[in-house]
């Protein structure tokens, strides 16, 4: 194990340190709306304001009969109610279950009944209808409690959170003592988080991970920092302003939610995706954790932006992503642009890079980026345009955070360096093995399939395959998503596919395939919005989505980024033909992840027969 070590037993214990050293600073805001349709509102909570409904609920909670370690899911997008939820939860001295509000309501009870849940917060009454039909699914949920809405009168099965804070309160006034013993009773070997693998294959599996796991988490982080100032930088300070979207039942938004409790920064919560251009420019925050999906959607509007101008407007934009690219990959070797190119980059910054920091809020500092590989071309145009995005690297195995790149020695490409406390090593097939405080205890009620991953001695294979370049690891691929050709030759997929998104402005998905094929090919799911802009600058506005992905100019288009992806290939990678989807992936039909991972199994099996088409005719020499 690694040497970083927490002065705190437990995220409760976290919590009330954050408290008494920060009462009075703010340390939540989120949206409120207005009934009379008006603007919404921010309200804000300090630390002090957050620990005495934390108090109640968790108070309410307990006389629930929620003791040591019971499990309480939570069924809900991120909003303050989740992290006060959880707080309580694990204040109470329970162990949260965390499942995706996108999940059907099978898959809910399936959650909830192999997590051993016995109270299930639900977001609203749309959630609270999953918990319903699945009742008989569930017979050790007794309680479910409703963020929004009112409870039913004839089910005593349903109550508010207002009722349970309540509840809290009255027993709090009875015994004043009550909350602080519940906390101290937490120790650093209990359960604290229950999240359920979203999967890119099979079945969910539930990870156990303790409070000792965020705590390192935690720690690490101000470690990082910590190191950064003997280096003359600067990573996260009290000072700091989140903006928080990230879904809280994944790992990553956890790890940014216990990050808070040991740093003190504020945080502005609000999980709708559709408003986080208009929330930044609100917030104004320091720095938010997001998804490589996320930036591609900023480019790819970007882009549009540019061409929408005019001939004229795109080719200087297209000047200025040249002289943005070059100065990034100077500052990639650790130089500053000089001369010629100082004075280029200076006149890009008037005339495109200023307007897109704009977007951002002006404040700033950094992006932190994870969950699926960012596409190197991607994250060098925005550090070009005075945008630094961290990319980092972690599973819900390991805690979220394992690796990241450092201000000031980024490398595109890589997910940095190792975070303090953290072992890794490359095992013969090139398995990237990981050791650490973050490492997950197991596997819920899956001892055999934690003892395929995790050695006695600590090490958890992480199915991934990588390499390490002066300490920083590169990812090549997923182990089992590795690409054998009929003809011998290994593909890495993933970073095919990330290349071509940066070529490619009106993709969503590129599925490369070739498993014992003799060569590979492609299918492609197209932005929707990205495409219809396209199509209105291109004479083709009248046509609708499916239209569209059958449309010959279309084909021709992403037949280009193809040709152009193809050129920097060796042969036995290029794709050879594609075939456009009439559809986009999304998460209900379960082709992409609730944190945005493509089920390329799931992908391929769904379109099996255009794969198959694809190869009929052919010549196996090819």
């Amino acid at each position: 194990m690694g040497n970083t070590s927490s002065p705190f037993r437990s995220v409760p214990g976290m919590f009330l340190s954050r408290v008494a050293e920060s009462g009075d600073a703010e340390a939540f805001s989120h949206p409120v709306p207005d009934p009379g349709g008006a603007p919404e509102t921010w309200e804000t909570l300090t630390w002090s304001q957050t620990r005495d409904r934390v108090r109640d609920l968790a108070l309410g909670l307990h006389s629930l009969g929620v003791t040591s370690q019971a499990r309480c899911a939570i069924v809900s997008s991120t909003r303050i109610e989740w992290i006060l939820a959880d707080l309580a939860v694990l204040c109470a001295g329970g162990a949260s279950t965390t499942v995706y509000p996108s999940s059907t309501p099978p898959d809910c009870a399936y959650i909830v009944s192999d997590s051993g849940s016995m109270v299930a917060f639900a977001e609203n009454d749309e959630q609270l209808a999953k918990l319903v039909d699945q009742r008989p699914q569930m017979p050790g949920l007794s309680k479910v409690i409703v963020f929004e809405g009112t409870s039913r009168d004839d089910d005593d099965w349903v109550m508010t959170l207002d009722e349970l804070a309540s509840r809290g309160a009255a027993l709090h006034a009875e015994r004043p003592e009550l909350f602080e013993e519940l906390v101290s009773a937490v120790e650093p070997d209990h359960l604290a988080t229950l999240i359920y693998t979203s999967g890119t294959t099979g079945r969910p599996k539930g990870v156990r991970l303790d409070h000792a796991n965020w705590l390192y988490e935690s720690q690490a982080m101000q470690d990082l920092d910590n190191e950064l100032r003997a280096q003359g930088w600067e990573l996260l300070t009290a000072d700091d302003v989140q903006y928080l979207w990230l879904p809280l039942a994944h790992v990553f938004g956890k790890y940014m939610q216990v990050s808070q409790l040991r740093i003190g920064f504020k945080t502005a919560v609000d999980g709708r995706v559709d408003k986080i251009v208009d929330n930044l420019a609100v917030v104004r925050p320091t720095f938010m954790a997001a998804a490589p999906r996320i930036f591609e959607k900023v480019y790819n509007r970007v882009v549009m932006q540019a061409k929408e101008g005019g001939a004229a407007k795109y080719r200087v934009f297209r000047w200025a992503a040249g002289v943005g690219d070059r100065v990034a990959r100077l500052r990639e070797e650790g130089r500053e642009p000089t001369g010629i190119l100082a004075a280029q980059h200076r006149l890009a910054d008037r005339l495109v890079f200023g307007r897109l920091r704009a977007l951002f809020g002006e404040r700033l500092k950094f992006f932190i980026s994870g969950s699926a590989p960012l596409s190197p071309d991607i994250g060098r145009f925005f550090y070009g345009a005075g945008i630094t995005i961290l990319e980092g690297y972690g599973l819900t195995e390991t805690s979220a955070g394992t690796f990241v790149n450092r201000p000031g020695d980024i490398r595109f490409g890589t997910v940095g360096l190792p975070m303090p406390g953290t072992e890794v090593k490359i095992a013969e097939d090139g398995e990237i093995l990981i050791r650490g405080g973050g490492v997950m205890r197991g596997y819920h009620n899956l001892s055999g399939a934690t003892e395929e991953v995790l050695t006695e001695d600590g090490w958890f294979a992480t199915g991934d395959i990588g390499v390490l370049e002066g300490g920083r690891l590169r990812i090549t691929d997923r182990k089992k998503e590795l690409i054998k050709t009929s003809g011998g030759k290994y593909v890495a997929p993933q970073s095919i596919e990330s290349r071509f998104k940066a070529l490619c402005p009106y993709v969503s998905n590129l599925v490369v395939h070739g498993d014992q094929r003799p060569y590979c090919v492609a299918l492609v799911a197209l932005d929707a919005e990205a495409i219809g802009t396209w199509a209105a600058d291109n004479g083709l506005g009248d046509l609708d989505y499916t239209e569209l992905t059958r449309a010959p100019q279309v084909r021709e288009m992403v037949q280009e980024a193809v040709d152009e992806l193809n050129k920097d290939l060796p042969r036995h990678e290029t794709v050879k033909k594609f075939t456009i989807l009439p559809n986009e992936l999304t998460v209900e039909e379960g082709e992409i992840t609730p944190s945005l991972k493509m089920r390329r199994r799931t992908v391929e099996e769904k379109y099996r027969d255009l794969l198959d088409g694809m190869y009929e005719n052919t010549v196996q020499s090819l």
